[in-house]
């Protein structure tokens, strides 16, 4: 057992990325961040799609970190120093070959079982089934898995022997040769712009996710997701019963899965499957709830001049609530409690 399912390391574009997908998909994710994302640099962001005229870096930062939180994830304010191996004899699979799990997940589940221990600069160590890096300029803290001296190359420059990470060193979906270990950042297709890296921390997180339930007895085809939600009105005719969505999934997974259909395992991954299908269908009135949350949550990191700016004061006072507005000119908050006034503030001050 590990203290969480997958650590990040790096809060950046990539790394935020990564841990919403994993956090809102049930995996207990922590990232670790120092606010040195590379993405710093950045004098104003201008080509993140849904922001036509651009974002400060410091609010864009802001929004991602909630969004990790707001999705389930743990931020923890401290730098990574180092990620090594837990020594262990897991065991995954089935010995006795009775279909719950087949051999080909015995020995990927076993090395998985071990996890990896994660110790900070200032906080206390902890362990993690899975890590993910992120952090484009550093990854020093993986040298002590860097068993096949493959992880890092060396450079000459000015007469000065350097290594760094191989950007190559994780495949396309972010998978390594380290059993576990998974790499959004440094990449050399995805690193100069932020929205790339933002892509990639999502595909490395359905990468991610797509082994956990492989290592928990699913097959490839079927281990692959799709983080979304839909109109509760799609669910029409047939495809509202439960039944229509069974008979889909045989025919679609039946024929090629690697254990027999009627046995205990093929049922559970079927089941696990509708219910992820099936639940992310939304009545009206959760998804206008779900729009309002979201304006209120970024109206929330904006400036209220921002605002005020960008909207007419009769719609602003007309969005206000009569009783409010009654209740500020007399001096007091919704709640009765006094509030200071600018007049107050000047008064004090003798302005």
């Amino acid at each position: 057992m590990t203290d969480h399912d997958v650590a990040v390391v790096g809060g950046g574009p990539a790394g935020a990325s990564t841990a919403v997908f994993l956090a809102r998909s049930g995996l207990d994710t922590v990232v670790y961040d120092r606010g040195r994302s590379s993405i710093g640099r950045c004098a104003h962001l201008e080509n993140y799609l849904g922001f036509p005229a651009g974002i400060d870096v410091e609010t864009f930062y802001a929004l991602a970190h909630d969004h990790i939180e707001t999705a389930g994830g743990t931020l923890v304010d401290d730098m990574v120093e180092s990620v090594e191996r837990i020594d262990g004899d897991g065991d995954g699979g089935d010995d006795d070959n009775d279909g719950d799990r087949d051999d080909s997940n015995c020995d990927r589940a076993g090395d998985e079982a071990n996890g990896f221990r994660v110790t900070p600069q200032e906080g206390d160590p902890i362990t993690a089934t899975r890590v993910v890096a992120a952090a484009r300029y550093d990854g020093e803290f993986l040298r002590g898995l860097d068993d096949e001296d493959a992880m890092f190359e060396t450079h000459d420059h000015d007469g000065e022997t350097h290594r760094h990470f191989a950007r190559d060193y994780a495949d396309d979906e972010g998978a390594t040769p380290v059993e576990g270990l998974y790499v959004a950042s440094p990449s050399p297709e995805t690193d100069a712009q932020a929205i790339a890296a933002a892509g990639r921390g999502a595909m490395v997180a359905r990468r991610v996710l797509a082994d956990v339930r492989i290592a928990d007895g699913w097959w490839p085809e079927a281990a692959e997701g799709v983080d979304w939600v839909r109109r509760e009105a799609e669910l029409t005719s047939e495809w509202a019963e439960r039944e229509r969505w069974v008979e889909w999934f045989d025919e679609h997974h039946a024929e090629h899965a690697p254990v027999d259909v009627d046995s205990e395992r093929f049922r559970r991954v079927r089941e696990a499957y509708l219910d992820e299908g099936r639940s992310p269908y939304l009545p009206d009135d959760e998804i206008e709830a779900r729009a309002a949350s979201g304006h209120r949550t970024l109206a929330g990191h904006l400036d209220p001049e921002a605002v005020v700016d960008a909207h007419d004061a009769a719609d602003l006072l007309d969005a206000i609530d009569d009783g409010t507005i009654r209740a500020y000119l007399d001096g007091r908050d919704h709640d009765g409690a006094a509030i200071a006034t600018s007049t107050d503030a000047s008064a004090e001050t003798g302005e």
